[in-house]
């Protein structure tokens, strides 16, 4: 048991920021975190709380005060100190704007010598919520096991992060399923250059899916078979592109329209590129008919049913899912689904992968189609059920449901379902 506990390890709840203001303030030195006697006495601000304008004399125009919590201490211990002793220039600047944003809506006058209860709730509130949505940021990327780092930010609402939603970097498979794993893999050295008979799609009659690139060239209905864990190639095999995970720098944003929640991209995305999986909990079709009642109801679609020969699971990014959860339906989108198999040989459970339509401008939102269409002309595609041209995010066909688009593109359908 003893032997077991030396390669035990858990996630820490604190930051390091957190975990430094706590050695600072028990007087403990740690060389790693940086924390040595001289800087004991060295705090942190974490937000600002209130601001007051004092007079010292008629003469003056006054000295500003703001009130504020410190990194690592209670609330009960924020002070009011003087501007000229804050070293905080980010804070102030956001602190001023959430002030000069409180004021419009209360439509308050600017020359202040404090703010009156609603916009100091109004700045506080923010505030904390910037704090929450960071600490949510560095949760997310610490569970995540990809090169891409996601950003997390609200200029729009006070909402704060998903209260049950848990981010996860694989599948979670339902309650009484199994996942059949591969049980032989490709011999290739060079597995694009040369795939010794045809490599792993080969092995299942199809051809490989991506360029030397790394872009896919297949259609959309087409599947794509990548090396698995069986296989004698590495990593860095050109036949390992969804397994890699996000490459991108992503943000998840809130909208201004109404749509909640939102991803956008940070870094350009040529064309036909691998931007993410869509990861969820993968359930049967008889659960989801029951959780799809329900989610009909919240007004939420979470559901992506897995029918590439046979409609029986269904993935539910709803509690459990990956930064795909948040990406919003677009009539008109930039990310196109492929069916991808890896380690799993059951063609009723292939992996759900987003590849860009086009190439995709830094700061462009991440959208795809709910309902999915395509190339009904093409032969292969024909292999597939006849419901894939509207597999998409699940609807409860108990309770058919008219969900109003708010894409904005120039054809939208008007309706989601």
């Amino acid at each position: 048991m003893a032997k077991n506990l030396k390669v035990c390890s858990v996630a820490c709840k604190l930051s390091l920021e957190d975990l430094q203001a706590l050695c600072r303030r028990q007087k403990l030195v740690c060389k790693q975190l940086a924390v040595t006697k001289s800087n004991f006495n060295d705090f942190e601000v974490e937000y600002l709380c209130n601001y007051k304008k004092v007079k010292v004399s008629e003469q003056s125009q006054g000295r500003e005060y703001f009130l504020v919590k410190w990194k690592g201490y209670s609330e009960s211990e924020n002070t009011w100190e003087s501007r000229r002793n804050l070293k905080c220039p980010k804070l102030l600047r956001q602190f001023f704007r959430d002030t000069e944003e409180a004021l419009a809506k209360v439509k308050n006058h600017r020359d202040l010598t404090a703010l009156d209860s609603d916009v100091a709730s109004f700045v506080l509130q923010k505030a904390k919520q910037r704090v929450r949505l960071k600490h949510w940021e560095a949760l997310l990327n610490q569970t995540s096991r990809h090169k891409g780092h996601i950003s997390v930010i609200n200029e729009v609402d006070l909402e704060g992060p998903p209260k049950d939603f848990v981010y996860i970097s694989d599948y979670k498979v339902g309650e009484g399923m199994e996942i059949n794993q591969v049980t032989v893999g490709c011999e290739c050295e060079d597995c694009l250059g040369h795939p010794v008979k045809g490599c792993c799609p080969g092995a299942f009659q199809h051809r490989l899916a991506y360029t030397d690139r790394g872009l896919v060239r297949l259609r959309p209905g087409k599947p794509i078979y990548e090396c698995n864990s069986r296989c004698l190639c590495g990593p860095d095999c050109a036949n390992r592109i969804v397994q890699r995970g996000i490459q991108y720098n992503l943000c998840i944003f809130r909208t201004a329209n109404g749509r909640g929640w939102g991803v956008r991209t940070l870094e350009r995305i040529p064309k036909k590129a691998f931007v993410m999986e869509y990861l969820g909990e993968i359930i049967t079709t008889e659960e989801a008919e029951r959780r799809g009642e329900i989610y009909d109801r919240q007004g939420a679609t979470y559901l992506f049913d897995l029918d590439y020969v046979e409609d029986v699971y269904t993935v539910d990014a709803g509690r459990y899912g990956n930064i795909s959860h948040f990406v919003n339906h677009s009539c008109d989108p930039n990310l196109q689904v492929y069916n991808v198999f890896i380690d799993n040989v059951d063609e009723r459970l292939p992996r759900i992968a987003l590849f860009s339509t086009r190439a995709i401008k830094a700061g462009e939102e991440l959208t795809f189609d709910y309902k999915m269409q395509i190339d009904p002309l093409d032969a292969e595609s024909a292999k597939m059920d006849s419901n894939f041209s509207l597999a998409g995010l699940h609807s409860s066909p108990m309770k058919p449901i008219r969900m109003e688009c708010k894409c904005g593109a120039e054809n939208c359908r008007k309706y989601l379902f």
